[in-house]
C-alpha cells in the first residue's frame, strides 16, 4: 500500500461530525513528520465523495485556505452541515 492510500484510507475513517490533524493522520501513517505528505494527498484526493479531505484541519484545529475542492468556505460549509 502506498503512502496516499494510507492516507485515504486513514481520513475515510474520520466520523461524521469530528476532524482530525494533519499531523494526526500523519502520525497514523507511522511517522508524525508526514503532515505535508498528508496534505500533498488530499488535494490530490481521486474521491472526494468517498474520502472526507474537508475533515482535515491543520494543527491549531483551523481551516485552511488552500482547501483544494472548492477553498475555505466549502470546506467551512461542509463541516458546519454535519
Amino acid at each position: 500500500m502506498t503512502l496516499n492510500e494510507k492516507i485515504y484510507k486513514i481520513v475515510s475513517k474520520i466520523p461524521y461530525g469530528k476532524v482530525a490533524t494533519y499531523g494526526q493522520i500523519a502520525t497514523l501513517c507511522g511517522n508524525p513528520y508526514y503532515a505535508r505528505a498528508v496534505g500533498n494527498a488530499l488535494h490530490k484526493n481521486p474521491n472526494p465523495q468517498k474520502i472526507p479531505c474537508y475533515r482535515v484541519v491543520n494543527s491549531k484545529g483551523k481551516l485552511t485556505e488552500n482547501f483544494a475542492f472548492g477553498g475555505l468556505k466549502v470546506q467551512s460549509d461542509l463541516l458546519i452541515s454535519e
